[in-house]
């Protein structure tokens, strides 16, 4: 790749300009859904039931074209003329505008005005007709599975006795469809650590040190990363496959196999985590902390008025969700590429304003985001190597189950 492109792609992802500099349909309509789901408010979990359904959408509208690899959901008949591009934006945008009511105007302004670019024909009018049709598909295949349905989550209380009246998020989420898995407890890890042993204390007392607001301990380093890593839609992980997509110069259909494969082991990722967070409901730093002489063990102190690095999430603590969304990502990128080393990737963070991070190797990566919430106070290091771990299965299951090459045995 050369530098000018390169750089060109560098300063999109860093400046977060409205289109890629290398006019690639799939990441141009990446960072529209990533915008889309920003600007409407649609929080994770949610956002990457979104991101999945536009990414996989846009996959199956190419592949009918090219047919290199088995379809996610269906694969329509289609000419090998038809503009790929037309079909994977007109896939892109009626996923997105049949997401919202309210932005249905909104976005088929934003697809018709995509289309102006591609020269008129009958390859560009199939293509908008066939990514019309499978974009249609997936909404009509995701209509029930189970991401609007209500929040009966019970708080634990006695009669009579104060609980805080926020109710925590996506208590539901454990029973929506995943898109790969073949249950959300697939990967459900073993129970948190035993209150009473060594490595409880150990976590237990790192935290209360490193991730406490008042902390003395730890370093400008690690507190910036706790900043940067505040941070929980897409707008810190999918540049990173922009960038990673256009360093491999990646054909259209190539592209369109990886966003969708990284959107779909993201999404079922959460669905795995929240399976777990619910499963064992484990307390979070702040309530242990303040709780320190009810655990049983004599290594670990109360401190009464600890708080965390920002305000703790609302969901229970184990395991860490941001260690499984960053290594699902990156077990993708380790099945699609057969390494974890790559050309200088940089980003920013919404919540760290003009601080720019840059990694060479996704593990790495990984292994950034991971630490970072133990210096927020907000994950125990057991939580962070479990999630890290469920990620990378998550990601590799995902990569080697659908979209297969056609001319290679399923796995």
């Amino acid at each position: 790749m050369n530098a000018s492109r390169r750089n060109a792609l560098a300063a999109v992802a860093l400046l977060a300009m409205a289109q890629s500099a290398a006019a690639d349909v799939i990441g141009d309509w990446n960072e529209k859904a990533v915008a889309f789901i920003v600007s409407h408010n649609i929080p994770p979990p949610p956002g990457e039931r979104v991101m999945a359904m536009t990414q996989l959408a846009m996959f199956d509208a190419v592949n009918s074209i090219e047919r290199k690899y088995r379809p996610y959901l269906l694969q329509l008949p289609a000419a090998p003329t038809a503009s790929k591009e037309a079909a994977a934006a007109a896939a892109a945008g009626t996923v997105l505008a049949g997401i919202n009511p309210q932005a249905q105007a909104e976005m088929k302004a934003t697809l018709a005005t995509y289309l102006t670019a591609i020269p008129d024909g009958p390859a560009k009018d199939e293509g908008v007709r066939l990514g019309e049709a499978i974009g249609a598909k997936m909404l009509g295949a995701r209509a029930n599975d189970g991401a609007t349905a209500p929040d009966v989550y019970r708080p634990r209380t006695t009669p009579g006795v104060y609980v805080p009246t926020v109710l925590p998020l996506a208590s539901h989420w454990p029973g929506v469809k995943p898109f790969v898995l073949t249950s959300a407890s697939q990967f459900r890890p073993e129970p948190p650590v035993a209150l009473g042993s060594a490595e409880w204390a150990a976590s237990y007392n790192e935290i209360k040190e490193l991730g406490s607001r008042t902390s003395t301990q730890r370093s400008a380093r690690q507190t910036e990363d706790a900043r940067f890593w505040l941070a929980v839609d897409g707008r810190v992980y999918y540049p990173i496959i922009r960038l990673l997509a256009a360093d491999k110069e990646l054909s259209v259909v190539d592209c369109a196999r990886l966003f969708a494969l990284v959107a779909a082991a993201r999404a079922d990722g959460l669905i795995a985590v929240f399976d777990a967070k619910y499963h064992y409901e484990f307390w979070r730093p702040v309530t242990a902390i303040r709780n320190g002489d009810m655990d049983g063990n004599p290594a670990t102190e109360r401190d009464a008025a600890w708080q965390p690095f920002d305000f703790t999430p609302m969901h229970p603590e184990y395991p860490c969700a941001h260690c499984i969304e960053s290594a699902a990502l990156a077990g993708v990128v380790l099945a699609v590429f057969g390494t974890a080393d790559m050309e200088k990737i940089s980003n920013t963070s919404p919540t760290a304003p003009g601080v720019i991070h840059s990694w060479t190797n996704i593990r790495a990566f990984v292994d950034e985001v991971s630490e970072a919430r133990i210096w927020a106070g907000f994950h125990y290091r057991f939580s962070t190597k479990v999630g890290r771990d469920m990620g990378y299965k998550i990601g590799d299951y995902v990569a080697k189950t659908i979209l297969q090459p056609v001319n290679v045995a399923k796995r």
